[in-house]
């Protein structure tokens, strides 16, 4: 048996995974019982002797009655005192049998619900490291948190119920067939009670379902919500926003208590009708026994046993009520499970190339055809756009992402019956178009060549040993500033300390106790806004790729910090093909060529100085503002954050002197 589940190293095809059985690590995503189904299978030993305990722990108590009726009729009635011992001794041996057996079970179940819950958890990383940027174009991050989170509480629960469903099931149906050996009409009774409970929970259970789906659907919006609200704390309090989105979290909170409560009242409900038909059924046994006794038809130890079973079957029938309940909310989790694990990989599989081939293309000359960039192999160039969101584009291009902005709309969560049902089946419809979309971008001519070749044609894992991408949207994860910078630990301490220097990030070494083995806190938080910019582009130096594409690193930076890294970061990748996205002139000033940008094409390239005489429109995104607005040689960007402090822009004149990209900087 395991206590934690297997490490899943990758979802492929069984044919590819010898001595594997198909499905074993892939989740079988085709609809939520079906995953359920495979979750089952995935834990089929621990399933299996749970069952078993579960039945070992019901035995007992389904045969206790039997052995009290058969010890009164045969041995105290009669006053044999021997087959009174000797049904006292069975009835000891079946106590300690369920006594030892509930210890097992319990073990199991615990070792079932890990399994369960943290092979969740593993599944869900696994999946977001596999697909990464494409994951977020088809779930919202909320959604993806609460499936790792309270998904996977669920799915163990699941297991447990399930386990204990089986056991109460088969001591149901040994009673019934001691009770029809006893009186067929009672035991028929027992019998029909069954049908009876799934037919009335089948009603009670659908409004119950989609009251859960509500409160699921609101809980995974607010999750992106503190999500968001923690990501962005800095900034709102840099602007005062901390009570408008604080009421709005506030809003949403109590939508989510309003519709727990509403899932809790259904909830109350079928478990009181499950409560009440037990006891109709205890009712209704026990007038039938005593009618039987008054016929003559049952001995007096065996109306015992029936009183015994009455107040028995209460306890399988409650169990079904209560598994009917926790595979609704099952349902509904899988439900959602199967949209972040049944995102499809749109990239196509292809031929690795060899080392030698690698190295030729990393040598090659970068194309962009849509917008007409011509990066040439070993320098800097620096493009240069009036609209930012132009240059992320082409930046996405460069490193092979799908373009921004996709995503599958969130549900309507306050939408019931048909109309909930018709928003289901557009946001499965917009979805379905989406991955079609994206599935026919990867598959085609990409547009992008490196050394001839269109970068379709090279596996995506080669793609990005090519072309590495850091983009302002770059993290800083939790551990030690080692882990940070090397997280694959093939760098020497003079390497590290090189891509440190070019970063111009010492200042983040020197501030950590323990140098290299000081611990960064989760996203950097004891950072300010400008040492986690730097420590980001210490990582992307650090890695060394063939081709690196930076997007505006030092928007975080102040102006003297900035001239650092604008004088290292030549010298450090000399020789090496480098993309810089930037308006920064103090940048500008080092590329080797620049490329300015209108309307996502290449209008004018050259150096910096040239296109600041001779191009009218470039001169005007440079020198204008924040990004133009320094002094040549020393002080900071008017309205700049300084290593993530804030300034007001409005309290700062600024006054052009020349042409050239000097400005006067007047308090």
């Amino acid at each position: 048996m395991r206590d934690f589940p297997p490490t899943v190293t990758a979802w492929t095809p069984a044919s590819t995974q010898p001595g594997r059985r198909a499905g074993i690590g892939v989740p079988d995503t085709r609809g939520p019982v079906r995953f359920l189904w495979w979750l089952v299978r995935q834990q089929r030993d621990l399933v299996l002797v749970g069952c078993l305990c579960s039945l070992l722990w019901m035995l007992p108590t389904a045969l206790t009655p039997w052995v009290f009726g058969q010890a009164i009729d045969e041995g105290i009635i009669p006053g044999d005192s021997t087959r009174t011992a000797l049904w006292c001794g069975v009835l000891l041996l079946v106590t300690l049998v369920g006594a030892s057996s509930g210890v097992f079970y319990h073990t199991v179940v615990v070792r079932s619900w890990l399994y369960a819950a943290y092979g969740q958890t593993r599944l869900v990383t696994h999946q977001a490291t596999r697909l990464g940027h494409v994951l977020p174009r088809r779930a919202p991050t909320g959604e993806v948190l609460s499936v790792n989170g309270s998904d996977g509480d669920q799915f163990g629960q699941f297991i447990e119920i399930f386990s204990r469903l089986v056991g109460n099931v088969v001591a149901y149906l040994l009673v019934a067939v001691i009770v029809l050996q006893i009186s067929v009409p009672l035991g028929l009774v027992v019998l029909l009670v069954a049908p009876v409970l799934v037919l009335i929970s089948s009603v009670l259970l659908r409004p119950l379902a989609a009251a859960q789906t509500r409160e699921r659907s609101r809980d995974s919006e607010l999750t992106s919500m503190a999500t968001d609200i923690v990501a962005g704390l800095r900034i709102l309090r840099g602007i005062g926003g901390e009570r408008i989105f604080g009421d709005n979290y506030a809003r949403q909170s109590q939508r989510v208590r309003r519709a727990g409560v509403q899932a809790g009242a259904w909830g109350a409900f079928v478990e009181g009708v499950g409560v009440l038909l037990s006891g109709l059924f205890v009712v209704a046994l026990m007038v039938l026994g005593v009618q039987r006794v008054r016929a003559g038809d049952i001995e007096i130890g065996e109306l015992i046993t029936f009183l015994g079973y009455a107040l028995f079957l209460v306890q399988p029938i409650r169990v079904v009520f209560e598994a009917a309940q926790q595979i609704t909310r099952s349902v509904v989790s899988a439900r959602k499970t199967v949209g972040v694990f049944g995102t499809t990989d749109p990239w196509p599989q292809r031929a690795p190339l060899e080392p030698d081939q690698l190295r030729a293309l990393a040598a090659g000359e970068l194309l962009d055809q849509a917008s007409g960039l011509r990066v040439r192999p070993g320098r800097l160039t620096m493009v240069v756009s009036a609209l930012p969101d132009d240059s992320a584009r082409l930046a996405d291009r460069l490193g092979r992402y799908l373009p921004a902005g996709d995503t599958v709309p969130a549900g309507d969560d306050e939408a019931t019956g048909r109309a909930a049902r018709r928003a289901a089946a557009e946001r499965a419809r917009v979805r379905t178009e989406l991955e079609a979309r994206d599935t026919r971008r990867a598959h085609g001519s990409w547009g992008v060549t490196l050394g001839g070749t269109d970068l379709a044609e090279l596996p995506l894992d080669q793609v990005r040993s090519l072309v590495l991408v850091s983009d302002t949207a770059a993290h800083v994860f939790a551990g030690t500033l080692q882990e940070a910078v090397d997280p694959h630990r093939t760098l020497s301490r003079e390497q590290a300390e090189a891509a440190l220097h070019a970063a111009a990030a010492e200042d983040v070494y020197d501030i950590l106790p323990g140098g290299w083995q000081g611990v960064l806190d989760e996203r950097g938080r004891g950072l300010s806004g400008g040492q986690r910019q730097r420590l980001v582009l210490t990582r992307a130096l650090a890695a060394d790729p063939p081709v690196l594409v930076l997007v505006e690193p030092t928007s975080a930076v102040d102006a003297h910090t900035e001239a650092r890294i604008a004088d290292r970061l030549p010298g450090h990748r000399r020789g090496r093909t480098t993309v810089v996205m930037t308006a920064s002139p103090l940048l500008l000033h080092h590329a080797d060529e620049v490329a300015f940008l209108e309307d996502g094409r290449v209008v004018a390239t050259g150096t910096h100085d040239d296109l600041v005489a001779g191009h009218a429109a470039y001169r005007a995104t440079v020198l204008r503002g924040e990004a133009g607005d320094r002094v040549t040689t020393t002080g900071e960007a008017p309205g700049r954050p300084s290593d993530g402090t804030t300034t007001d822009a409005t309290t700062t004149t600024t006054t052009t002197t020349t042409t050239t990209g000097t400005r006067e900087v007047t308090p």
